[in-house]
């Protein structure tokens, strides 16, 4: 259903349009003038509207641009008198979609409202494929949104999942790091009656707190340097979706502010404005920290936990769940075969075996890896054990090194540089700064934010190093 605006100063003409599209099933509003339909697109987003181009105290033309001072997305059709044809070819040049000539037809108005309709959801697809394709911030999922299992525990986390999609309240996921929270976010979106309308991630620990503001609400044009355009924000886009909010424990205070008001009233501004827009998005949250802790030091908001903790989720870590090992392993070769073109491989016993006994500190991102990295590097269709032997390291020393075996390397010049590996059993440079950074997240508990400003580096500074250790398979996916 289509939310459709029609502007005409004449009750007879606005009636009769606004019955033939609700025949059809479309929303629509009806405006008696041009300030009167500014107000409401303010206040609520709009798939199409339809004016008329001779009206009192502002025409047709004046409205259109204004619309497109806000919005130069909103497919306009005019209605014309014949006198008026050049002044609404005009308008077409000004960027309206098209206009019809009085006086029309049903099937005429109907046709060309769902051309309309079908230009601006192109443009909008578009647009959300850009915002989530953003490196900024979400991303598209590359896994997929199938729950891997049908043990126990995952048949009951799976019945959750779908009391939940069912519903359309908040949903926080807890869990930790690669435990499957936004798939589990996705299978809901995907399962509930939302799932035609748009799913959009942000991930908030990616963004700083200026920025983040931006993505989520949008901006005025000239709201700030480099506002050179109007831009909506996720919420905006997500409207009649579902919206991801990745990481939710990193957003600073202010913002914890802002998004307990759209919780609360689904109302929001955009950047530079103070127009209250209305959405009807679902908010879902995903965060590997323990908010209770976080709200009893002082670092989360008591009443936006509760307003995010409606339906709670706890993801299982994998080591409570290992009976899922030989289907998850199953899985992700799969995947890679497809990827690659190259026929499926599978696990010995003794490997399986082996997998059952590591306790997967990274959960089912480390299986995914771990399952790329040997369908890659072995030719034979059977993984052994021997191969992901010395990959299913201990946690504690897998990663860590003691810190008695950290010596000051050569002085420059003495011998060729190491380019950052380990030379003559001594450590470079790069290992000292990687033990540093590992030690302090641990002594955090893996909060960013504090190990950051204890290492006087910025988060992404801190992110960046994690990514780069992490495609080196230097460090554990778990941090």
């Amino acid at each position: 259903m289509s939310r459709i605006l029609v502007v005409d100063d004449k009750e007879m003409m606005r009636d009769s349009v606004a019955t033939m599209l609700v025949r059809q099933g479309h929303s629509v509003v009806a405006a008696a003038g041009a300030s009167a339909a500014l107000e409401k697109i303010a206040q609520r987003g709009f798939d199409a509207l339809i004016t008329d181009l001779q009206m009192p105290q502002m025409n047709g033309l004046e409205l259109l641009k204004e619309v497109r001072s806000h919005d130069d997305q909103l497919p306009v059709i005019f209605m014309t008198a014949y006198g008026t044809v050049e002044t609404a070819v005009a308008a077409m040049k000004n960027g309206a979609f098209d206009y019809l000539t009085k006086p029309f037809t049903g099937d005429e108005l109907l046709v060309t409202v769902k051309r309309a309709l079908e230009h601006g959801r192109l443009l909008k697809e578009n647009q959300l494929l850009r915002a989530a394709a953003a490196p900024a911030g979400a991303r598209l999922a590359q896994q997929t949104h199938a729950m891997i299992g049908d043990g126990p525990t995952m048949r009951q986390l799976k019945e959750r999942l779908g009391r939940i999609a069912d519903s359309h309240g908040t949903v926080l996921i807890s869990g930790e790091s690669g435990t499957g929270k936004e798939v589990a976010a996705r299978w809901i979106h995907q399962a509930s009656p939302r799932a035609g309308m748009p799913f959009l991630p942000i991930n908030c620990a990616a963004l700083s707190t200026s920025l983040l503001e931006s993505e989520l609400f949008g901006h005025e044009k000239g709201a700030f340097t480099g506002a050179d355009k109007l831009r909506k924000g996720r919420f905006e886009l997500a409207d009649g979706g579902t919206l991801l909010l990745d990481e939710i424990s990193e957003i600073s205070p202010a913002i914890q502010a802002k998004l307990l008001r759209v919780l609360q009233e689904r109302t929001f501004e955009r950047v530079g404005s103070s127009t209250s827009r209305t959405v009807d998005v679902r908010v879902i949250a995903t965060t590997n920290r323990d908010l209770p802790a976080e709200i009893i030091r002082g670092t989360f908001r008591q009443d936006l936990f509760f307003r995010l903790n409606v339906l709670p989720v706890t993801m299982p870590p994998l080591r409570q769940i290992t009976e899922e090992l030989q289907q998850l392993a199953g899985h992700f070769l799969k995947q890679v075969a497809e990827r690659e073109g190259k026929p499926a491989k599978s696990f010995e016993p003794q490997a399986l075996e082996l997998m059952r006994r590591y306790p997967w500190p990274g959960n089912i991102r480390e299986v995914q890896n771990i399952c790329e990295r040997a369908a890659v590097l072995t030719s034979d269709e059977v993984v052994k054990a021997t191969l992901i032997e010395s990959w299913l390291s201990p946690p504690a020393t897998a990663f860590r090194r003691p810190s008695a075996m950290i010596e000051v390397g050569p002085l420059l010049g003495e011998s060729p540089p190491c380019d950052g590996v380990v030379c003559d059993g001594k450590l470079t440079l790069d290992d000292v700064e990687r033990e540093t950074i590992i030690a302090t997240l641990t002594h955090n508990r893996g909060h960013r934010q504090r190990s950051a400003a204890a290492l006087g580096i910025g988060v992404r500074t801190l992110g960046l190093k994690l990514k780069k250790w992490k495609e080196q398979h230097i460090v554990s996916e778990s941090l």
